[in-house]
């Protein structure tokens, strides 16, 4: 009989992506496995795991909003609801292991997994830890993260400090510029700024660009937006109001290979996964981290890569009026350029994806 394996999180592009990695070397490893995803019903993984072409359940959980809101009701409702669909849906597939990489589903599934006997193991992207996998931790066989320190909030003996893993497709981009500039539509003889703030788009970034957009297009150089869903309306008249064939904004990028070929500068939140890739593609870039992460992780993420002169750092704060002047000046930096490519890709752990895959096997009986 096969192997089985259940991988559950998700809610932003940084827990789906690495769970779709993990999933990618686990099958490329043994092709016969099944692979379960269960995420959280309205978040994005019930659109992009299948997408990847994995099957997904989804669980009614939420979480809790930090703000005073009449949803906080439903949530112990929809808690036990979660445990009890988790406790059936692990009954039904009968894993050999259970995988959680963050996020609110995750907390349901594993806790049920465990308590079956199941061994698990959590995947934590960032350099601080999240609350589900700190509550998580006591029951696990096995924690993977991509920083040092972390025993700070797990027990050391059960760490292994392997990286984020992140798409295959990312290890080599070089190659593929001649390739982006046609996808994309763009012009081999213009540095590109590639903009992104996440799956999910980032306010700050996006009104930053908006507003200096004239300025980098008269500089000669040309941009490739990610802008997330809510913002691209926005975008596109301002663009249209441009008259200017030197921007491509698109909500959501799904071809990030292409994106980073076509990349001299990146613009960029600091979620680990983001982190990991510029890291894996050896991109010098200017970091925004989300402020209102939790306990400003994406902060830590950047600072991880400043320290070693590997990326810019800018304030949230300050990003509306020191963001695009940041980007122009490395634009025009060849030297300061090379400087962050070089230290960036120090950072990088190209088999991360397939270390966690080892680890999952070793857990299976």
């Amino acid at each position: 009989m096969s192997k089985r394996v259940i991988i559950s999180g998700g809610g932003t592009g940084g827990h789906i992506y690495p769970a779709i990695a993990i999933a990618t070397a686990l099958q490329q490893r043994e092709p016969d496995l099944e692979i379960l995803f269960v995420g959280a019903l309205g978040k994005m993984e019930m659109e992009k795991v299948p997408r990847a072409g994995y099957n997904i359940i989804g669980l009614p959980v939420a979480g809790i909003k930090r703000e005073i809101s009449a949803d906080n009701l439903s949530f112990p409702f929809k808690l036990i609801r979660s445990l009890s669909m988790a406790r059936a849906i692990i009954k039904d597939f009968k894993p050999d292991v259970a995988v959680g990489v963050g996020g609110f589903a995750s907390g349901p599934l594993l806790m049920m997994a465990s308590l079956a006997g199941i061994p698990t193991l959590i995947q934590e992207q960032n350099s601080y830890a999240g609350i589900t996998n700190k509550l998580l931790a006591r029951r696990a066989k096995k924690i993977c993260v991509a920083y040092p320190g972390m025993e700070a909030f797990f027990p050391k003996d059960k760490l292994a400090l392997l990286g984020n893993p992140v798409r295959s497709d990312i290890v080599d981009v070089s190659s593929k510029r001649r390739e982006a500039l046609v996808h994309f539509g763009l012009n081999e003889n213009q540095k590109t700024l590639f903009v992104m703030g996440g799956s999910l788009g980032a306010r700050s970034i996006n009104e930053s660009i908006n507003k200096g957009l004239p300025e980098i297009i008269a500089a000669g150089y040309q941009i490739l937006w990610q802008t997330g869903n809510g913002y691209i309306d926005t975008a596109k008249t301002t663009i249209a109001g441009l008259n200017t064939d030197s921007v491509r904004a698109f909500d959501f990028i799904y071809t990030m290979d292409l994106a980073y070929a076509i990349a001299d500068v990146v613009v960029s939140r600091a979620g680990a996964l983001s982190v990991s890739e510029l890291c894996l593609a050896g991109k010098p870039s200017v970091l925004v981290p989300y402020p209102a992460a939790s306990e400003d992780h994406q902060t830590k993420n950047a600072l991880n890569l400043v320290e070693q002169n590997a990326a810019i750092l800018i304030k949230d704060s300050t990003a509306r009026d020191a963001l695009v002047p940041a980007a122009l000046e490395l634009l025009k930096d060849m030297a300061r350029q090379q400087e962050l490519k070089v230290n960036i890709r120090k950072l990088a752990r190209p088999t991360a994806a397939d270390d966690i895959a080892s680890e999952v096997f070793k857990l299976i009986k």
